[in-house]
């Protein structure tokens, strides 16, 4: 059987999975198949996202096509290769030209409609994945039973989330209204019931453990203003030194979640630790860039900022970017801050996605007497 080395190595600022392996047209169109695969002319070799899933992913779909060989496998890689080795998930045919070229055009739809690139990449993921799954079945000939099939078959028999499984119903149901011209009663189809999870928040400490980690000034005026403002993490991105309104003592955040605009106070405190980051490092476009001027910081090195802090404190949980928002809005709420203000401030559209931090708040928490208390 063919070989595929895998291994991670940072590519522009982003870590990403490359693959290595000996001219193979099949193997190619495979990779190919996969999301957001690149071919790098200095590495000779096509490399992907090092991202959630995406290792599963490899597994999938090269599975009885070639063994994959990853030298130096963390925890969570050993793991999937034991769960892989006992029962991997058959692997997904290629699509065919003409199909492909239907994706395309269902990428270029949703672009042109304005959709979040978020939702581009995920629901061009979810129809891609859907369609190799049917790939010997002409696509005017899918029904909602396929869509049923489809979802036990695949999502429940793979343990998938509930996320995903209506993430594929939304993209499947947009895919063939738009670009097939096909109505599927999707209605008909059961969704998943929401998981209603409380949020995650740190305590104070914690959170000024993260934050003065660092050393480096670029790293802690990231997490700082994440926590500081509320950002979500597609949100302090995108900022440019611009949005930066010292004199009104504003952050601008524009075309954020729901396209919409917001401004969110920022102190003096905040002010002068961007000064600081300004002076040191004169960005250009974007106020905060990778390596080279003028290119955009990537998501997958902030995470990687995130870790390394982590890492540093020694704080065990499994800490992510939107912890550090969580834990500002319910700090804003346990200091008195109206919650209708907390949800202007989070861009939330509505009142009730923001209140559910009421249920963490530890001044709402600490007031309730246990009756325990009074045996």
């Amino acid at each position: 059987m063919k070989n595929i080395k895998i291994s991670r190595k940072e590519h522009k600022n982003e870590v990403r999975l490359f693959l290595e392996f000996e001219y193979d047209k099949e193997l190619i169109a495979l990779t190919k198949s996969l999301p957001d695969a690149i071919w790098s002319q200095t590495n000779k070799a096509w490399h992907v996202p090092d991202e959630p899933g995406m290792m599963k992913e490899l597994f999938t779909t090269f599975k009885g096509k070639a063994w994959l060989e990853i030298p130096k496998a963390n925890e969570s890689d050993q793991k999937l290769i034991n769960q892989e080795t006992k029962a991997a998930t058959p692997a997904l045919p290629v699509l065919d030209a003409g199909v492909l070229k239907k994706v395309e055009n269902f990428t270029l739809w949703m672009r042109s409609r304005r959709y979040s690139e978020s939702t581009i990449k995920t629901y061009t993921d979810c129809i891609r994945t859907f369609l190799r799954y049917y790939a010997s079945k002409p696509i005017e000939e899918i029904s909602n039973d396929d869509l049923i099939r489809f979802n036990n078959k695949y999502v429940l028999a793979n343990s998938y989330s509930a996320s995903f499984q209506n993430q594929v119903v939304n993209a499947v149901k947009l895919f063939f209204g738009k670009i097939e011209n096909k109505v599927l009663e999707i209605e008909n189809i059961h969704r998943p019931k929401s998981e209603h999870r409380l949020p995650n928040v740190l305590s104070k400490e914690e959170v000024r453990a993260i934050l003065e980690a660092h050393n480096n000034q670029k790293h802690r005026v990231m997490l700082s203003l994440i926590y500081a403002c509320g950002l979500r993490r597609s949100e302090l991105l995108h900022l440019k030194p611009e949005d930066v309104d010292s004199k009104r003592h504003m952050l601008i955040i524009r075309n954020a979640k729901g396209r919409k605009d917001r401004v969110v106070p920022i102190s003096d405190k905040t002010i002068e630790l961007l000064r600081q980051y300004y002076k040191m490092y004169k960005p250009k476009t974007w106020l905060f860039e990778g390596q080279e001027a003028g290119e955009q910081y990537s998501e997958h090195s902030l995470q990687s900022v995130l870790k390394q802090a982590l890492g540093k404190t020694g704080i065990n949980k499994p800490v992510t970017l939107h912890w550090l928002r969580h834990s500002y809005a319910t700090h804003l709420l346990e200091a008195g801050t109206d919650l209708r203000y907390i949800q202007e401030l989070l861009g939330h559209k509505s009142s009730k996605t923001t209140e559910i931090y009421t249920h963490v708040t530890e001044k709402s928490l600490q007031k309730i007497k246990s009756p325990f208390d009074d045996l």
